[in-house]
C-alpha cells in the first residue's frame, strides 16, 4: 500500500448508510470483506456483507482471565476493544496446506497448494492491530527469504482502520505507542462519533486506493468541529487506559534477570496452555505436519500454528531444550519484550491485552514486568542452562 500522492487529502465524514456503501464498493471491486461480528459470546472476525452484521450497540468487559460482552446505551458499531481473533488468522492461517502429492503409476505427482485469488479487505483494524500487521510484515517479508503464502495474502489487502473510542480493561497500547489512534499503513481510518442523535465517522485517507474508494462514496468534508470531536474521543480513550509497560529499559531488565525468582512464581500458575500465543497478533511460531491416506496413495504437508509453550516445539534429539514451565514462560516473555528487538528491530508486543484477558489463570504481562522491576536480581546471562533461545 502506498501513501496518497496528494498529502493534503482532507478528512471526510461518512454516515452509517455511507459505511454500507463502503462495504458494497469493496465487494463490487472483488474484495473478500472481513470484519467484526458476534459469535459464541465474543467479537470475532468473519466474512461481512452488511453493516447489520457489525456488533451494533455491543461493548465488552475485560480483565485478567475474564471476558464478556455487554450492552451499550448507544448504537455504536465499534464500541468494544478487541476479541480473541486477530488479523493474522487471515494473513497467516492457523492451518495452511503447502503441497499435496498423488501416486501415479511408478511415479508421484506433487501439486503446490492453490493460492487465494480474491484480495482481502479488513474492516475495523485497531491501532494496535495495525502495528501487529507491520511487525508480521517484518517477520515474513522483511528478511532474506519472503514467505510466499503470507505475501500473496498481504499484497493488495485493503485496510479500513478504526481509532478506538473505548479502552478495554486489559489494553495498554498507549504505553506501547501503538494506539488508541489508528496510525501507520492503512487505506482508510475511521473515528466513530455517536453523540446527540448523530452517528457518523470521521474518515482519514491513507493511500491512493483509499482515495479512489472514497470518491465513490456519499460523504461530506469534515469540519474543524468534527476533527476536534474525533481527537477528543481518542484522547479520552488514551486517558482511560489502566495498564502500562515502561517505555524504556524492559529489554535490559529482563535479560539481566533471567534467574529472577519471579519466573518460578509465575510458573506455579502457568498452565502452558498456549492461549496467550494463539490470541497474540504477532506470535508466529509454526510446525509442519505430513499426512497420508491408509493406502499411501495421497500425501499432504501442512503448516500449522505452534507455540513456544508446547514441549514438542522445543524438542531436539534427546529431549526438550525448555522442559520446564518456567523456561517456556520466560522464553515467551523475554522474546516478546526483549530479544524480538534484536531480531526484528522493535518489541513484539503491541499492548492489545489479549494475552491477559485470555489467560485462564489471569497472568498479566504488565504485572510480571513490574514485579521484576520492583526487586531486580540481576543474575542473568544469555546462555542460561534451561534454554533461553529465540523462536
Amino acid at each position: 500500500m502506498n501513501p496518497p500522492a496528494d498529502a493534503d487529502v482532507s478528512p471526510a465524514v461518512l454516515t452509517v448508510d455511507g459505511f454500507q456503501c463502503l462495504i458494497d464498493e469493496l465487494q463490487r471491486r472483488g474484495y473478500r470483506v472481513i470484519g467484526p461480528t458476534v459469535a459464541d459470546g465474543a467479537i470475532v472476525y468473519d466474512d461481512l456483507a452488511s453493516v447489520d452484521a457489525l456488533p451494533r450497540g455491543v461493548g465488552d468487559a475485560q480483565d485478567a482471565g475474564r471476558y464478556r460482552l455487554t450492552r451499550r446505551d448507544d448504537e455504536a458499531l465499534f464500541g468494544y476493544a478487541v476479541g480473541p481473533h486477530s488479523w493474522k488468522r487471515f494473513l497467516n492461517p492457523p492451518r495452511l496446506k503447502l503441497w499435496s502429492s498423488r501416486r501415479e503409476g511408478d511415479g508421484v505427482r506433487v501439486e503446490p497448494a492453490p493460492e487465494p485469488r480474491q484480495p482481502l479487505a479488513f474492516i475495523g483494524v485497531r491501532g494496535c492491530e495495525l502495528r501487529a500487521i507491520a511487525i508480521q510484515d517484518r517477520v515474513f517479508l522483511g528478511g532474506r527469504y519472503v514467505d510466499r503464502p503470507y505475501d500473496v495474502r498481504r499484497r493488495g489487502a485493503f485496510i479500513v482502520a478504526v481509532s478506538c473510542g473505548t479502552a478495554g480493561g486489559t489494553c495498554f497500547c498507549t504505553s506501547m505507542g501503538s494506539g488508541p489512534r489508528a496510525q501507520g499503513d492503512f487505506d482508510l481510518a475511521l473515528t466513530e462519533i455517536v453523540d446527540a442523535g448523530e452517528h457518523h465517522f470521521v474518515v482519514e485517507v491513507g493511500s491512493d486506493a483509499g482515495r479512489e474508494i472514497m470518491a465513490q462514496l456519499p460523504s461530506r468534508d469534515a469540519t474543524s468541529a468534527d476533527c476536534r470531536q474525533a481527537e477528543r474521543i481518542v484522547a479520552a480513550t488514551a486517558a482511560s487506559m489502566g495498564r502500562s509497560l515502561p517505555a524504556e529499559g524492559v529489554r535490559e531488565l529482563l535479560l539481566d534477570n533471567l534467574d529472577h525468582p519471579r519466573w518460578d512464581q509465575v510458573a506455579e500458575r502457568c498452565l502452558s496452555c498456549a492461549n496467550c500465543t494463539m490470541v497474540c497478533p504477532t506470535c508466529f511460531c509454526s510446525s509442519v505436519e505430513d499426512s497420508s491416506d491408509l493406502a499411501s496413495e495421497e500425501t499432504a504437508r501442512e503448516r500449522r500454528w505452534d507455540s513456544c509453550f508446547t514441549t514438542d516445539f522445543a524438542y531436539l534429539h534427546g529431549g526438550s531444550v525448555r522442559a520446564t514451565t518456567r523456561a517456556r514462560y520466560r522464553q515467551w516473555m523475554t522474546h516478546k519484550l526483549a530479544t524480538w528487538i534484536d531480531q526484528f528491530g522493535s518489541s513484539g508486543c503491541v499492548g492489545c491485552g489479549r494475552c491477559i484477558t485470555w489467560c485462564p489463570v489471569g497472568i498479566d504481562i504488565t504485572e510480571e514486568v513490574r514485579a521484576i522491576a520492583a526487586a531486580p536480581a540481576r543474575t542473568g546471562g544469555s546462555d542460561h542452562a534451561d534454554g533461553h533461545a529465540q523462536d
